[in-house]
């Protein structure tokens, strides 16, 4: 089945077999570098929301009576199809999305390292297991085991349409839930190519993986069309109505929201290493992701070796559409203010190094410019506020431990990065950034692990992806106890002797009592 073909079944029926008179509104997906239109789609209703979850429910029941192994081997045919269709997939991210290429081929490949992972160790992770029942319940066997909740609602993001949003939807599947996934208005034709794709791929279990496309309020309506547990990447204000819509049914969330991501180079980095992790954690994708690094603080004995090194990087590159582009258009167009209003602050209340390309070649208006910022104070918005945008600001600190007080004086805890050649320093300091994850001596290669969870703390969210803790996020743990055997005395009864209970507290003392 070729592109086209798979878009047009999916935009006839968006999430399989919705009822395509439930909505008659549709919008249009353009290519941001070129405002051509990508797709046309349907605005699904609140109606239309619910019979797709109503269709989910009931996929759920016979996906996950498929077992681990069952469903392990669908994964695998799903991540199949997709190795064999990447360069299709990546034509339509650079398309949709803006990004180059290269760059949509390597958000793929990473989206299929995390299939296999998810499918080969949801048993290990979920699977029914023996625990210790303890002394006081000597005479019963306890298990454990984690439950799939049923309906997963996948709220996903516009900036990696691919890796982000299959970071829940492949461990969900997994766990043993059906989803449903509305991507972002922006990309609905990457998330539209990945529904037809399962179906392509897992026929027999079509409807364990839909879609619904939209606006806010299609995101509304899955909020409150019965899923079992939500998770939404977006912005913290976003995040909040999501929230606060799940509220209403007590559905719970895993949110995965914004970041303004700290990197501490240390005395002793390596400074042109430093660099070209910094510019790209920042620059690449146009600046537009949620990891991305958007501070350094360098301490004074590399500051000037470190600017030198990363305004040389960043003077070399280009914005553009074509294969010799560095990074792509802003994908969202009014992001695109945020970075202009950063930067122009920035030029008022410090020094700002721009790129050597000429804005007046970008195609239009959604190309921007590299910029380095270079200390800003630190209540500027380009500081405060996250920028999600090409730009890098550099702030000149006495030493490590300033840059760790610096780092973690935000809202926000997604990320972050240290630089030392001391592995014990380096340890310690990542230890102790306030972020969900820290790579020492490189920048967001936690996201290409898939044993590692992916989450962050205060205004960046809460709830995990990826790895052991991504699989549980999406069960219920089970707990069952068997008694095994009967003994003489019942604790748990009114008929016990009196004297069974302080026979009790004199063992406990004996046991535990000595301890101070």
């Amino acid at each position: 089945m070729s592109l086209v073909e798979q878009m047009d079944t999916v935009t006839d029926a968006s999430a399989g077999t919705v009822d395509r008179h439930a909505t008659t509104q549709t919008f249009e997906s353009t290519n941001p570098a070129s405002g051509a239109v990508v797709g046309v789609f349907p605005v699904h209703d609140a109606g239309a929301v619910a019979e797709t979850v109503a269709r989910a429910r009931a996929a759920a029941t016979h996906w996950a009576e498929l077992g681990f192994d069952g469903r392990r081997q669908r994964l695998a045919a799903y991540r199949g199809y997709l190795a064999r269709r990447m360069n299709e997939l990546a034509d339509l991210v650079h398309r949709e999305n803006g990004k180059p290429h290269g760059d949509a081929i390597l958000e793929i490949t990473l989206t299929i390292d995390h299939l296999a992972w998810a499918g080969a160790h949801a048993r290990g992770t979920l699977g029914p297991r023996r625990v210790r029942a303890g002394m006081l319940a000597a005479d019963h066997a306890a298990y454990l085991e984690y439950q799939p909740l049923g309906v997963i609602g996948v709220i996903g993001p516009w900036n990696y349409p691919v890796l982000t949003p299959m970071g829940s939807i492949a461990y969900a599947l997994a766990a043993g839930n059906a989803v449903v996934f509305k991507p972002s208005e922006y990309t609905p034709a990457v998330g539209a190519w990945l529904a037809a794709a399962w179906r392509a791929a897992v026929p027999d279990a079509a409807d364990a993986f839909q879609v619904v496309t939209g606006f806010g309020e299609t995101g509304a309506a899955l909020c409150r069309a019965g899923v079992d547990k939500l998770a939404f990447t977006g912005s913290a204000p976003t995040g909040k109505k999501v929230m606060a819509a799940c509220a209403e049914n007590l559905v719970p969330v895993l949110l995965e929201l914004g970041g303004k991501d700290a990197m501490i180079v240390d005395d002793d980095a390596d400074v042109v290493a430093a660099a070209d992790a910094a510019v790209w954690g920042a620059m690449s994708n146009a600046g537009q992701t949620c990891i991305g690094i958007e501070r350094v603080y360098a301490t004074e004995r590399v500051y000037d070796r470190f600017v030198a090194e990363v305004t040389a990087q960043v003077r070399t590159l280009r914005p553009g559409s074509d294969d010799e582009a560095a990074y792509g258009p802003m994908t969202m167009p009014s992001q695109g203010d945020v970075v202009r209003r950063h930067v122009s602050d920035a030029e008022a209340a410090g020094r700002v190094v721009r790129g050597e390309a000429d804005p007046a070649l970008f195609p239009n208006e959604h190309f921007l410019a590299p910029a380095v910022l270079l200390d800003l104070p630190e209540s500027s918005p380009a500081i405060r506020e996250e920028t999600f945008g090409p730009t890098l600001a550099i702030t000149k600190v006495k030493d490590a431990e300033e840059a760790l007080e610096r780092a973690n004086a935000t809202s926000y805890g997604l990320a972050g990065a240290v630089f030392s050649r001391s592995r014990s320093r380096a340890m310690d300091l990542a230890r102790r950034m306030r972020s969900g994850m820290t790579s020492v001596n490189s920048v967001l290669t936690f996201a290409s692990i898939p044993a590692l969870p992916f989450g962050g703390v205060g205004e960046s969210g809460f709830g995990r992806i990826h790895g052991e803790d991504g699989l549980k996020e999406f069960t219920r743990a089970k707990a069952i106890t068997r008694r095994r055997v009967a003994l003489p005395v019942n604790l748990m009864s009114f008929s016990r002797p009196a004297s069974a209970t302080d026979a009790l507290a004199r063992v406990m003392g004996m046991i535990h009592g000595r301890h101070r």
